[in-house]
Formats: structure tokens, C-alpha cells, sequence
């Protein structure tokens, strides 16, 4: 009844859906080389062999699978990765940092044709999905084909519990398609189990398990030049409606560290003429890198409208806030900031980071503020007392430190499927 009524919906709605992905391609929200993806048509042959696929919505899923695809891979030399996502953003972060024998194609969208196509192509032996994305008519096409699921990293949050308790059994459906569930924490654990998954096991958060993010050693060296010793600091990720307080936390930092620069990397890239359109408005001179422009002794804000190297900006920082979390918006991830010895600074709406937040706080290795005032003045204090920045930078590290053992988990899990299958 559920599929039925879903399935209904779509068909109704399928007018309004075709103008919506074609709006997105008007905009530049679509990849207009690859859009027939969308609509479950390859492009290109699946190859010989074992093939897991791997989903994971954007940005922040795809980099926490990465851990997983490179251990995978060195389990099994043939077996090879599908990885999708949904947004180009994340299409061309994996293009750069998927090794060999792993490759992207984007999700199709959930009509059962696309998703059939999708299927029929590609034939995994084993599905993985990261987190808490859920299309209904991929999961139940992928487990009528008998293609073990695993729901790997999982977390669900109250708000989304709450909704899914509404649901009519329609949970207890699509969470039991899935063979095995990891979850990020207890608290998630417990309720997917109570939503009907079964079983699942609380084997610790996925992001703790990456690697670093890499970096163009010449661009590193090309900026260290350039910059020689001005201090900086860097706001990672941020969204609309935060470049208000980081521009106001420039100018309360600039009356007393006259060049100081500031770096802004937009979590996304296409608002970077937006964002230096703000920082004109405060008459900060300011420099944006996607069009190649220079840092000069006058260059107060440089805007950062790259893809893929948040890496960069990391090492060259060492004092970072995290983007999302002044404003209502969830928060990004700090765990990438953590690895590359900077001092964490972030906002108090960090909601979908909230396991990660309990180990900083435990171990007293990030600092919370909650306005431009409180920012800059905690970017000041790093800056006077380099000691105390290195020590803050420690902590953070500590946190990152327990991913190795999580990842063993997920992979012998992982394994265990993949056996089974064949069995």
C-alpha cells in the first residue's frame, strides 16, 4: 500500500519533477554532460567482476566513504567501486579523490524506470548506503534482485525519528530491506532499531576514519610564498547568512592586527561573487581565487570558490571556524579542520555533528562562540599565543585518533555480506 500510494505520488507528480531537474540544469545544479544519469542511463560499461556500489548523498557522505572504498580495495585487487552521489559538487571531489578501480555516476532519480535501468546496468553484488539517505523505490528494486544492503554509518536525528514513529509501519519496510545497519552512536541505534531495523550494531562514526584531506603541493608552496608570515585565519563552509558575522569578526580583528587576512571558502563555490559582493559593501578589499586574483598587502578577505581544496586552506590556516553552526544549519564537518593541527572555533547550531561535538568537549578541543565578538576575539588569541593554538590544535587531534577501529569494523561487516551473497 505504501510503494503503491509512493509510486501514485510520483506518476502525479511527474511534470512538476521533470521542470524541477530541468530547472536544476538551467542553473548549473546538474552536470549537463552526465545528466542522462539522472535518468539511470550509464555512461560507461560496467566492468568485470565483483562490484560494490556505494550511495552517498553529498559532499560530507561521499568523504566519509572513501575510508571505506580504499579498504575495500585493498581487500580484493579485482573487485571494483561504484560510487553515486547527487549533487556535482560532491561529483568532482570524488573525480579527484577516487582511486583506481573506484568510479562516480550520479544517482537517478526514484521512478521505478530509472531506477530499473540503473539496476539492470550496473548489477552489484553488494549495495551500501551512507548514513540516512533513503529513496523507497531503490531500496525495494535493489532488495527484490536479492543484492544485499547495508546502511552504513547511520544516524538518525530526533526530528526525523519523530516523523518516521508516523509512518504506519512504512519504516519497519524499507529499514528491514537492509541485511545489517552500522550507527554512528547509541542513541541512533536505538532508534533505528525501534523504526524496525534489524540488527544493528553501534560500531562508532565513519568521519573519525578518513584520511586528511590532500593537497597540490605546488599550490602549498605557491601560497606559502605569497603569503610569507601574515597572519590568517580561515572560515571553512559557510552559508548564506554567515558571511555577515566572519566579515564583522574581520574588521573587530583588522583594529588590532592591521594585516590580517581572512580566508572564506563558501560551502558552495558558485556563491563566491556573493560573497565578495559583501565584503565590497564593507569596503574590504578583497580577492576571489576562482578568478585568479592575487593577494596583495591590501587584501583584507580572499574568497576561496574552489573546488577540492579546503585541504590547502587547512594547512595553511591552523585557526579555522566551521562553517554551518552561527546560523541554524546543522553545522559542517570539524573532523577534516581536526587532522590538519588547526584550532577549532565553531557556532552553537553544530546539530548534525552533535556525536562528534560530545568527543571535542569532552576533551576540552574546540572552542564554541556565538557572535562576531566572541569569534574574533578568540581568533586574536591564537594569533598573540601561538602556544595555546598548538595546544588547542593537539586536542582536536586526540579526537580524530579512535577512526582506525570503526573502519575495521565496518569493513568486516562489510566482508561478511559480501560472503554471504555468494554463498
Amino acid at each position: 500500500m505504501h510503494m503503491a500510494l509512493y509510486n501514485g505520488l510520483l506518476w502525479v507528480a511527474s511534470p512538476v519533477l521533470t521542470r524541477h531537474m530541468e530547472k536544476r540544469l538551467a542553473i548549473g545544479k546538474e552536470d549537463p554532460a552526465r545528466f542522462e544519469e539522472r535518468f539511470g542511463v550509464a555512461s560507461r560499461a560496467r566492468p568485470d567482476g565483483e562490484l560494490v556500489w556505494i550511495h552517498a548523498a553529498s559532499v560530507g557522505e561521499a568523504v566519509s566513504a572513501l575510508a571505506l572504498v580504499g579498504g575495500l580495495l585493498k581487500r580484493a585487487p579485482e573487485r571494483q567501486i561504484l560510487v553515486t552521489t547527487g549533487t556535482r559538487t560532491s561529483a568532482e571531489i570524488m573525480a579527484a579523490r577516487l582511486p583506481e578501480r573506484a568510479f562516480h555516476q550520479y544517482i537517478p532519480i526514484d521512478r521505478k524506470v530509472a531506477v530499473h535501468r540503473f539496476l539492470d546496468h550496473w548489477r552489484p553484488e553488494l549495495a551500501i548506503w551512507m548514513e540516512s539517505e533513503i529513496w523507497p523505490n531503490l531500496i525495494f528494486e535493489t532488495a527484490a534482485r536479492n543484492i544485499p544492503m547495508m546502511l552504513a554509518n547511520a544516524r538518525i536525528t530526533k526530528k526525523s525519528y519523530d516523523l518516521w514513529r508516523k509512518s504506519l509501519g512504512f519504516s519497519k519496510k524499507l529499514l528491514g530491506a537492509f541485511r545489517y545497519c552500522s550507527a554512528q552512536s547509541e542513541i541512533s541505534a536505538v532508534r533505528l532499531r525501534a523504526l524496525g531495523a534489524d540488527p544493528v550494531e553501534c560500531v562508532g562514526n565513519l568521519k573519525f576514519s578518513s584520511d586528511p584531506l590532500p593537497v597540490d603541493e605546488g599550490a602549498l608552496r605557491a601560497m606559502l610564498a605569497r603569503l610569507k608570515d601574515r597572519p590568517l585565519w580561515l572560515a571553512a563552509s559557510t552559508h548564506k547568512g554567515e558571511e555577515g558575522y566572519i566579515l564583522a569578526a574581520h574588521e573587530r580583528l583588522r583594529a588590532d592586527i592591521p594585516d590580517i587576512l581572512t580566508v572564506i571558502v563558501p560551502r558552495h563555490p558558485e556563491r563566491g561573487g556573493e560573497v565578495a559582493e559583501l565584503a565590497a559593501a564593507e569596503n574590504i578589499k578583497t580577492a576571489r581565487r576562482s578568478a585568479a586574483e592575487e593577494i596583495t598587502e591590501e587584501t583584507g578577505i580572499y574568497v576561496a570558490d574552489t573546488i577540492g581544496e579546503l585541504g590547502l586552506f587547512y594547512r595553511l590556516a591552523g585557526i579555522v571556524y566551521i562553517g554551518g553552526s552561527l546560523i541554524p544549519n546543522g553545522g559542517q564537518n570539524p573532523l577534516e579542520a581536526a587532522r590538519l593541527n588547526c584550532a577549532v572555533l565553531y557556532g552553537p547550531h553544530m546539530d548534525n555533528f552533535a556525536d562528534v561535538m560530545e568527543e571535542f568537549q569532552r576533551l576540552d578541543a574546540a572552542r564554541e562562540v556565538h557572535d562576531a565578538a566572541e569569534l574574533a576575539e578568540e581568533v586574536a588569541g591564537y594569533l598573540r599565543c601561538p602556544a595555546t593554538r598548538d595546544d588547542m590544535a593537539a586536542r582536536a587531534a586526540e579526537v580524530v585518533k579512535t577512526g582506525k577501529l570503526t573502519l575495521e569494523k565496518n569493513l568486516e561487516r562489510i566482508e561478511d555480506l559480501l560472503k554471504a551473497g555468494r554463498g
